[in-house]
């Protein structure tokens, strides 16, 4: 809980002097949310099919002569209008910029709805930030591929 509570307050921090122009992100998204429907993994559930998509965010900056790292999951299941997101949150060591999660799991940090929420803000101020001021954000984004066998896996 303790490490949540701070990683909040510096999520506070971290949009206030985003949106001062004060720090400079790199920021690397793997999602796949813009593949074929047809490729996407399917399974059943509630007895329902549901489409299932994952996107990886990894967040990197120099703050108050420190360097911070954070990276975000979210899992997104849809059956017709239904949705459902398992949203996680890893404060990995720095030598750790990698989009899995059995690695990332030692990392974990417990994502209340107002810790996901916080960094839903960060995500929001950061592209807001790179319209405003394309130079404090480098933002690189590629496509994932994940199928049936990696959710089995996961699970």
């Amino acid at each position: 809980m303790k490490k949540e509570n701070d990683l909040m307050r510096q999520l506070g921090d971290l949009v206030k002097d985003t949106k001062a122009g004060k720090i400079h992100w790199r920021v690397n998204v793997s999602t796949t949310e813009y593949n074929d429907p047809a490729n996407k993994p399917k399974i059943q559930a509630e007895g329902e099919n549901w489409t299932v998509d994952e996107c990886y965010v990894s967040y990197y900056c120099e703050y108050h002569g420190q360097e911070f790292l954070m990276i975000s999951y979210e899992m997104i299941s849809q059956a017709g209008s239904k949705q459902k997101t398992t949203n996680m949150i890893f404060l990995p060591a720095l030598g750790i910029r990698v989009f899995d999660l059995s690695t990332l799991m030692p990392y974990s940090v417990e994502a209340s709805q107002m810790l996901t929420y916080s960094v839903h803000n960060l995500w929001l101020t950061i592209l807001e930030t790179k319209k405003a001021h394309p130079e404090l954000v480098q933002l690189d984004a590629d496509e994932r591929v994940l199928t049936i066998d990696d959710l089995t896996q996961q699970g």
